[in-house]
């Protein structure tokens, strides 16, 4: 298998996935370690260390390993099977017992530290320089300095992590697809759009099941809550969704608990006084306290805001629809439609019939296009690890950029959400400077019979948003793979990613491709104004909600010795004072945290709001100069998506922007000031 990987002879050395078979992933991983091992023997053994055959040797050292592990992990989060769902935690094991070997080894250390300390005397290049202090700091930060007691303590810590990640996902996705409510009585479903009604039929259809189908995933919960107006069931589906993963075969409380401890141990072992301190000094936060005073800028205003618009919610359901009940969580998204439509005239069924999702995969390409000059080519000669799966080649001024996965649909081989990968890194592979593979990974509604998928307009963000990711790592132009893309400060990198959502309010944008998938015509000005006027709608909710995500994240990852750690307990002291509605027992959302848990976001959750405050300073940038203003575009292309992270990324901001992020800009751009 390692073979086919490196020497793929599809166009672009794509990915044979046609080849792969997942049975021998094991196999091949621990050929890959066995060569990367060799290669750090090697380094190890150097008589006249210099930067490129210590630091850049090391780069490289681990590129069959990455890329067949880099496959490996993906499929298992997007199309996983028996085989690497049970090989899963061994892999993982060996990846870990292979890291720290390379960390604690004294002898690789110490052929760092000659170099680095060698190298103030030296003439390096600036990306050589910040390859040089990542590697370094690396192991410093992850054990190098311990002794050989601490070392064995440290191993053995990142052993017991390394198994209880996958375990914490695989746990999620089975508690996620168990679940499923199914309906005979069409007389329940009045109040559904034909849309939610058409999707459940056809999942019931798959399920052989009779009448419709509705499960845990996105597509078929989401639009449930809004619109099912049988309370009971609204309440059965969110007390399903909310619960699972806490009890029985598939419960995360107690794994929770576990990487909680294990990671602030490990912190302790590292000088660190939380977890939270040992990620966020990697970070532009720089510490807790400056994350827990970025927050309790945002507090005051989100909750003054949320409860007001929870006051207007509760208002509104007894004054106007004359429903005498006190709002519960599993109510919330029902009527804040309702109020939406009673304000604005509009709601997400307004807009599905202009967002099919092959207009809108058009029309996030297209903006590619008109903003950074790449050029996309639907490919079918290159195979794929699903037949939903579409794939793109990139160029750009008639240079090649890369290849573009698309994968749009859900499946029960798949977890939930949206993210964004790379199955090849851009970056120097011993030869030649290679171009980045990304894939798009999303779950949006299916089409039907009758209909092809329509999106929600939440969903056309999600869409956008991901692609922003795509672009950062296809955008970039670094010569090391461990500096290049999206391997940036985490709370950075999320600024191409939200900031590409802003075009979708905007009606230059969508005239590019939300035309009504009858009709053609293009969405109409009246229903774009009703879009904007509502972008701010119950903005104080939402944003406390990201608020609320964030401290639970902090809460778990800071002064955990004399806390108890069970998540509803971690949720009932991290909320305190924060909570809009009555919280329910049996019910917690840290079980399912997979972004804190499984995800890389420990500690690092509230980078979504801190990059918030970056792409609505940004986005001005182009509202003042025009959408696709092409010097505007150009300066966040060479300035942001293309350096990776070879450079601080405040230094690249103010390059772009001219100044430093004014602070103020998301309160303003929320409405919360």
């Amino acid at each position: 298998m390692l073979n086919l990987l490196m020497n793929s002879s599809f166009p672009y050395q794509a990915t044979p996935f046609d080849q792969i078979q997942p049975e021998l992933f094991e196999k091949a991983i621990d050929q890959a370690l066995e060569i990367s091992r060799e290669r750090r023997l090697k380094i190890e053994n150097q008589t006249q260390p210099d930067f490129k055959n210590v630091i850049e040797a090391l780069e490289l050292a681990s590129l069959e390993l990455d890329q067949v592990t880099t496959l490996f992990f993906n499929l298992y989060q997007a199309c996983t099977n028996d085989f690497i769902d049970q090989a899963v935690a061994s892999v993982s094991e060996k990846l870990s017992t292979h890291s720290n070997d390379t960390i604690l080894s004294e002898k690789l250390f110490s052929q760092i530290k000659l170099v680095f300390e060698k190298s103030k005397n030296q003439n390096l290049k600036p990306e050589e320089r910040k390859l040089l202090d990542e590697t370094y700091q690396s192991f410093t930060r992850n054990g190098a300095l311990l002794n050989d007691q601490a070392k064995i303590k440290l191993r053995e810590i990142d052993t017991e992590l390394s198994s209880l990640s996958p375990k914490y996902s695989q746990n999620l996705l089975k508690a996620t697809n168990i679940f499923f409510l199914n309906i005979t009585d069409e007389r329940q479903l009045k109040s559904l759009p034909e849309s939610v009604k058409e999707a459940a039929q056809q999942e019931a259809r798959e399920r052989k099941q009779q009448g419709w189908t509705f499960t845990l995933q996105a597509p078929s919960y989401i639009p449930f809550m809004k619109y099912m107006d049988q309370r009971e069931l609204r309440k059965k589906m969110w007390m399903a969704y909310n619960s699972k993963a806490l009890s029985g075969d598939f419960s995360n409380r107690e794994i929770c608990q576990q990487m909680a401890r294990l990671r602030n141990k490990r912190a302790s072992l590292l000088g660190y006084p939380t977890h939270a301190h040992f990620v966020l000094e990697k970070r532009m936060a720089k510490s807790p306290e400056q994350v827990f005073s970025f927050l309790e800028k945002l507090k005051a205003p989100s909750l003054t805001y949320a409860k007001k618009e929870l006051a207007e919610l509760q208002d509104f359901v007894k004054t106007v629809l004359k429903e005498s009940i006190e709002i519960q969580a599993w109510d919330f998204s029902f009527y804040s439609e309702k109020l939406k439509k009673h304000l604005y005239d509009l709601n997400d069924e307004d807009l599905r019939p202009y967002f099919p999702l092959p207009q809108v995969v058009d029309g996030v390409l297209l903006h590619g296009q008109k903003l950074y000059g790449l050029e996309f080519k639907k490919r079918t000669d290159i195979p794929v690890y699903h037949p939903d799966v579409l794939v793109y080649s990139l160029h750009r001024k008639e240079e090649y950029v890369g290849i573009l996965y698309l994968d749009l649909y859900p499946r029960d081989n798949k977890k939930s959400g949206a993210w964004m990968t790379n199955f090849k890194e851009q970056g120097f592979d011993g030869q030649s400077v290679g171009r980045p593979h990304v894939s798009i990974v999303c779950n949006f509604s299916k089409p039907t019979q009758d209909k092809p998928s329509l999106l929600t307009f939440n969903e056309v963000q999600t869409l956008f948003h991901e692609f922003g990711h795509a672009l950062h790592s296809l955008s970039s132009h670094c010569y090391y793979r461990s500096l290049s893309g999206t391997n940036v400060l985490w709370d950075f990198v999320e600024l191409p990613s939200q900031i590409m959502e802003n075009w979708t309010y905007e009606k230059e944008s969508l005239d590019l491709f939300a035309h009504h998938y009858k009709t053609q015509e293009k969405i109409p000005d009246t229903l774009v104004e009703k879009l904007r006027s509502s972008m701010n709608f119950q903005a104080g909710y939402g944003s406390l909600r990201q608020v609320q995500f964030s401290l639970v994240d902090l809460y778990w990852h800071t002064e955990l010795d004399h806390k108890d750690l069970d998540p509803v307990q971690v949720e009932k002291e991290a909320l305190k004072n924060l909570l809009l509605l009555p919280s329910i027992e049996g019910t917690n959302f840290s079980v399912g945290f997979s972004h804190v848990f499984a995800g890389g976001y420990s500690a690092g959750y509230y980078s979504y709001k801190w990059a918030e405050v970056l792409d609505a300073d940004a986005f001005q940038a182009f509202l003042e100069e025009g959408l696709f203003n092409p010097t505007v575009a150009s300066r966040f292309y060479d300035n942001i998506l293309s350096k990776g992270g070879v450079e601080d990324p405040a230094v690249l901001y103010k390059r772009f922007r001219g100044r430093d992020p004014d602070p103020k800009a998301l309160l303003r751009r929320s409405g919360l000031v």
